[in-house]
């Protein structure tokens, strides 16, 4: 209609994902699928909504059967606002899952599923979509279900409990955090984190959850936020079992970088020794991590990306801080010869790879990230026979 200007801003996609997703569909016409007995292995992604997404589409461009269990403890955005206001089952990481899963990411409908509106107080179409589907039926699964066949998914979504729980933190320097948006954002890294439901008791595990994990060759943790996105499916009663029944491998993929404060200065092996205490100590199998170099003795610890300036942040939390102030405060993940030794003697083999996209140095570059994970399926196949 003359006269209507459409406004730039009334909606709006996450680039990050959106950018990840397209650099490894591009990059799929020149890579091989594995072979008929590899594509047969089942495998599971532990994790939340921004790391797991990557580890499922990889998965997914080596044409294994893949499915994801993702946490329920989200309380900010989009996703804390109907917790609150309309208490639904946290929607954002299983839109984002979901998505992920999309047979074709380019379909307008899978496209819009990721649009949000200023005009409607940023809340994400899919996270409505799935939270008045929940209404409708009165099933938080029948609601993912009716969302899978939308997107036609190439794999299930399972949240790792149906219970709304509450996650709580200790910082290193001994402060007490409440909600999972808050723990995320901590001025210090994050020491030991636990998980509730509203009313006080343990949380109860999804068992279609549990089932995915005990037939899964391949359990893949993250990437992701360790204690906020990672972890809290650990805490559920039953997870930590179900990984422990499983005849399968555990992939942990450690980060590239800290984007928020949970993590602030971590080392890789501290990554790892944090997954040890949260339950996983001799469940992991493998450990991936990143370096642009070869490690050996006598090198320094490395891991830093030359597109950023690793300075600290004189704020309090990294949450009101946009991209591109951001992009001067991200410090990486740093790892040496040494902490490899260390994660090694407690069980884990550790991989060490150039993950780091070239474009985007906070994103693992798909092509690979794809290599690493073919390389630790073909061990996982070697081990089942």
């Amino acid at each position: 209609m003359a006269g209507i200007k459409k406004s730039t801003e009334a909606f709006r996609v996450d680039p990050a994902a959106t950018a990840a997703f397209s650099a490894l569909r591009s990059a799929l016409p020149n890579l091989r699928p594995l072979d008929e007995d590899a594509r047969a292995l089942k495998a599971v992604v532990i994790g939340g909504g921004t790391g797991a997404p990557v580890s499922i589409r990889t998965l997914l461009s080596l044409g294994v059967q893949t499915s994801a269990v993702v946490a329920m403890a989200d309380d900010g955005g989009s996703t804390g606002v109907l917790r609150e206001e309309a208490d639904v089952t946290p929607p954002g990481d299983i839109r984002k899952c979901l998505v992920a899963f999309a047979k074709d990411p380019a379909d307008p409908l899978v496209r819009a599923l990721k649009y949000r509106f200023a005009v409607a107080r940023d809340h994400a179409l899919g996270n409505l979509l799935l939270a008045a589907l929940e209404d409708a039926t009165g099933s938080f699964p029948e609601a993912i279900a009716i969302c899978e066949k939308l997107v036609d998914a190439q794999g299930h979504v399972y949240p790792s409990t149906l219970d709304h729980v509450v996650l709580s933190a200790q910082t290193q320097d001994g402060r007490i955090l409440d909600g999972q948006a808050v723990a995320c954002h901590s001025k210090t890294a994050l020491a030991q984190v636990w998980l509730s439901a509203e009313d006080g008791r343990p949380p109860r595990p999804y068992e279609p959850a549990l089932q995915a994990i005990r037939e899964a060759d391949l359990i893949v943790l993250g990437p992701g936020s360790l204690f906020t996105s990672i972890i809290p499916n650990l805490l559920v009663p039953g997870v930590v079992d179900a990984i422990r029944a499983s005849k399968g491998s555990t992939l942990f993929v450690c980060s590239l970088a800290d984007m928020q404060g949970e993590t602030w200065g971590l080392t890789a092996r501290e990554h790892v020794e944090a997954l040890m205490d949260h339950g996983t100590r001799g469940l992991l199998d493998y450990v991936l991590v990143h370096t642009p170099v070869s490690l050996r003795p006598d090198s320094p610890a490395t891991g830093v990306f030359t597109a950023v300036t690793g300075a600290d942040s004189e704020h309090a939390s990294t949450a009101d801080l946009d991209d591109l102030v951001l992009s001067g405060r991200i410090r990486p993940v740093r790892v040496c010869y040494q902490d490899v030794q260390a994660i090694q003697a407690q069980g884990p083999v550790v991989i060490a790879r150039n993950l780091v996209d070239p474009i985007h140095p906070t994103w693992h570059d798909p092509a690979a990230l794809r290599d690493a994970f073919a390389g630790v399926l073909k061990l996982c196949r070697s081990r089942r026979r």
